[in-house]
């Protein structure tokens, strides 16, 4: 296998198509011709239309709902790839799905990120990109280079425009303690003050009880998470600081997976505004007027170029 593959070669699968058109525009590059298929029971076909060989390949495919389905296909084009004769081969994962299940959090339980690494590697995986994954330890669970871009200076950015110097007086709200560390650098970042939602059972069979650590009176706040899938901690969060005196309450997510009863949730909870990173596709969010959703892929195109012309990325972290 050479370390620098003579062209750059940029493929997609089913999950977001319209995420992978719009990093090769932002790249001055065409998408791959390629066919990402199913036969009639299933199964995932790929068939490539160019070659490969000696290419620097990227493939692009998020691992959303149907997540099993979207992971096949993946490690499908990985194979396809590999037997192909590309030179490198990276796979491009904008949402990194089985991410929650990172560790035993009671007997019998698997560590399925774990297994998901493993499958990448093993399919032909040369390296991995990714954004925001649920725990930063999964880079630690594979034996292949892992960049864990950040959604963070996308969100900044927003609201830096958005309130300009009124950021100083809001504050930012981590829904659960999980996410304490990622709404830190947030609000550091905008000068903004901090509050955390502590949810706790006093006792069996009770009701949670919403504790706010922080003063959020009377203030602006952004409920800041990773990813929002049934939205029922989120809207919960929001209507506790509302409870505590917050006047209008924003939010964002890198991953907006709205499954479920999600988009109900979001219309009727007193969020006034969610921002999403289109990580996943847009149509997830259809039927809810409160979505916005911000672009991932100028700083994709920039990670895919600096990999592909082997400089460092540090920069895109800042």
């Amino acid at each position: 296998m050479i370390s620098h593959g003579k062209d750059i070669k940029i493929f997609t699968g089913n999950a977001n198509p319209a995420l992978a058109a719009e990093i090769c525009k932002c790249i001055g590059t065409k998408l791959g011709e390629a066919e990402v298929k199913t036969f009639a029971d299933g199964e995932a076909s790929v068939s490539l239309y160019e070659t490969v060989r000696g290419s620097d390949v990227f493939l692009i495919n998020s691992t959303c709902k149907p997540v099993n389905d979207s992971l096949m296909e993946l490690l499908v084009m990985i194979d396809s790839c590999r037997r192909a004769s590309a030179g490198r081969i990276t796979a491009v994962i904008p949402y990194f799905g089985y991410a929650r299940q990172d560790r035993k959090a009671k007997s019998r339980d698997p560590i399925s990120a774990k297994l998901v690494a493993n499958m990448l590697t093993a399919a032909g995986a040369d390296r991995v990109l990714t954004m925001d994954l649920h725990a930063d330890q999964i880079q630690g669970f594979f034996d292949i280079p892992v960049d864990n871009l950040r959604g963070n200076p996308i969100f900044v950015d927003y609201y830096a425009k958005k309130f300009g110097s009124a950021c100083e007086d809001m504050v930012v709200v981590s829904p659960d303690v999980g996410s304490v560390s990622r709404s830190r650098v947030f609000a550091q970042k905008l000068h903004m003050g901090l509050a955390i939602v502590d949810k706790r059972r006093q006792k069996a069979n009770q009701c949670e009880v919403m504790n706010v650590i922080g003063d959020v009176a009377g203030k602006n706040c952004i409920l800041f998470d990773d990813m929002v899938d049934t939205a029922g901690s989120l809207c919960n969060a929001a209507k506790a600081i509302v409870d505590h005196g917050a006047k209008n309450v924003y939010a964002c997510a890198s991953h907006g997976l709205l499954s479920g009863p999600a988009i109900q949730r979001l219309n009727d909870s007193v969020i006034h505004e969610i921002a999403f990173l289109n990580t996943v596709p847009e149509s997830f969010g259809e039927g809810c007027d409160k979505i916005k959703y911000l672009s991932v892929a100028p700083m994709f195109a920039e990670a895919i170029e600096r990999i592909y012309q082997e400089i460092s990325i540090a920069k895109l972290f800042n």
